[in-house]
């Protein structure tokens, strides 16, 4: 095996592309499952299961490495994604591989005693293959543990590997069970990353379609959730996950109606330097946050096939996502320093209309994007840049990337509370002694005020639960709460940023917008 080993490693493109030699190297693990995944075996893997899991039952497990049962599965996984683009089958007394072009249903008959059907009834990426690895008796190897650590579970279905580089946003699995006594099914997959990297079943976006004495259905959806942007796990919850997808549509589509707005009243509303300073700001929030979304949803698209062939292309989405999430923050900063220095030092003279508009182009995009490139430069060249699972984001585990986006994002929510204050203090300070001339300004400076004093508590609020998802990844509380303020982020902006301004309001209604 040692020969073996180092010699497929020494061919792999060869390997790669001749069906006759992936049909050899599949026997040969068929041989290897055989001896290691019979009956007779069950008990051993028992042992080494339950060592694996009293090892990690601490905060750490025996330095990250995956168990046994997972390493082999994870071999075949690997094997699955590595095979020819033509169609072919081996079938073996412990191993069904099949290669073929992708369709919506997919059918094996009497296949280890059993019949299996596959149904995918949507898929994008062009002409794809699917590879399938049917096994007699994996069973006998993977523990029934699932998230919740039960020791009542016990599998009754074939293990089944599919492995393909479309985007799939559906699968459905009808198969028979093994035992017909068990009763209360439950629709699973293997996650790799279940107790600290040892693997268990969880049920994450899979549920039963039917069930009688002889056959199962069920059908599994994945896709990227917002927690992915702090927390260094997944949460794998449906409800989280429609939040989401419910969530962005909502914030993207405010963010165009803010942006419309904004477009359809500009002329009348930025009378003076102030007014249209604050509205540059307030669009150019909008536009940060929208562009962010639409690499967000460009990255929950990017399956793990597709990041394992090109790391370069996750490492983009995470680039853009990071330039552009700190953009809005740093154009929230720009807005509050207007406001401060408007109220604070002078209401005439002082910095010029274009000077104050070069400082918040260099402030909203330049500083994130130092920030952003930076990050890149120091932990691309060790590999630490983006996560190895999860979508793609910023490193947390290996690196603390994370922290380029978390640090400066918390400190300007920290700077404007601050800003507030002393604004509000002013304000207060000055209410008898406002002039006519300062009207128009003093009207523009109250309405920045009010929708930083909504909008900064909301930000502080948001994120600071995105801590709580890194101090607790697992607490299903703190990420639902965290996606479902994320999600409201571009509908708050409209509201709070532009509708909060009577003038807008005003004008919107007399000429019928």
């Amino acid at each position: 095996m040692e020969k073996f080993m180092v010699v497929s490693g020494n061919n792999t493109k060869n390997i790669s592309k001749s069906p006759d030699t992936i049909s050899s190297i599949v026997k040969a693990l068929s041989n290897i499952a055989g001896l290691l995944t019979s009956d007779e075996t069950k008990a051993t893997w028992d042992t080494l299961n339950t060592n694996d899991k009293t090892t990690s039952s601490g905060t750490e497990n025996a330095g990250g490495k995956k168990s046994s049962s997972a390493s082999l599965l994870n071999l075949f996984e690997s094997v699955a994604a590595l095979v020819v683009n033509e169609s072919f089958s081996v079938e073996t007394p412990f191993i069904h591989l099949n290669r073929t072009q992708l369709k919506t249903k997919l059918t094996f008959n009497n296949v280890f005693n059993t019949s299996m059907e596959i149904d995918i009834p949507e898929a994008s990426g062009g002409s794809q293959y699917i590879t399938t690895i049917v096994f007699a008796s994996m069973d006998n190897v993977l523990p029934p543990r699932d998230e919740n650590n039960s020791s009542s579970m016990v599998i009754k279905g074939k293990v089944v590997l599919a492995k393909t580089a479309a985007k799939i946003r559906n699968i459905s699995i009808t198969s028979g069970i093994l035992n017909d006594t068990l009763k209360n099914p439950k629709c699973v997959f293997w996650n790799f990353t279940l107790f600290e990297g040892l693997g268990g079943w969880s049920d994450w976006g899979c549920s039963l379609l039917s069930h009688n004495n002889e056959t199962i259905s069920c059908s599994c959806n994945h896709t990227t959730c917002f927690s992915m942007l702090m927390s260094p796990e997944i949460i794998e919850d449906e409800n989280i996950n429609d939040i989401t997808i419910i969530g962005v549509g909502i914030s993207m589509a405010s963010l165009v109606i803010c942006l419309i707005t904004e477009a359809l009243t500009w002329k009348k509303i930025s009378t003076n330097t102030t007014a249209f300073l604050r509205h540059v700001s307030i669009i150019n929030i909008a536009v940060s946050l929208l562009i962010a979304n639409i690499w967000f949803i460009i990255g929950a698209h990017i399956t793990d096939d597709i990041k394992k062939k090109n790391p370069a292309l996750c490492a983009a989405v995470t680039f853009f996502i990071h330039l552009f999430y700190l953009a809005m923050f740093f154009w929230m900063l720009a807005s509050a320093l207007l406001l401060l220095y408007r109220t604070v030092f002078v209401f005439e003279g002082g910095l010029s209309k274009t000077s104050m508009l070069v400082i918040g182009f260099v402030l909203g995009y330049a500083a994130p994007l130092v920030i952003a490139v930076t990050t890149m430069a120091v932990t691309v060249p060790s590999h630490k840049y983006i996560r190895e699972n999860h979508g793609c984001w910023l490193n947390w585990e290996d690196s603390k990337a994370l922290l380029a986006f978390l640090a400066p994002a918390l400190m300007i929510v920290a700077i404007n509370f601050l800003i507030l204050l002393v604004v509000i203090y002013k304000m207060v300070s000055r209410r008898g002694v406002r002039n006519t001339g300062q009207g128009k300004e003093q009207h523009v400076l109250v309405v920045i005020a009010r929708s930083l004093a909504v909008l900064t508590p909301f930000f502080g609020l948001t994120w600071s639960l995105g801590i709580g998802t890194i101090i607790a990844p697992k607490n299903k509380e703190v990420n639902f709460a965290f996606v479902f303020f994320n999600s409201l982020q571009g509908c708050f902006i409209w509201v709070f940023g532009t509708l909060l301004d009577k003038k807008v309001c005003f004008y919107i209604i007399i000429t019928g917008y």
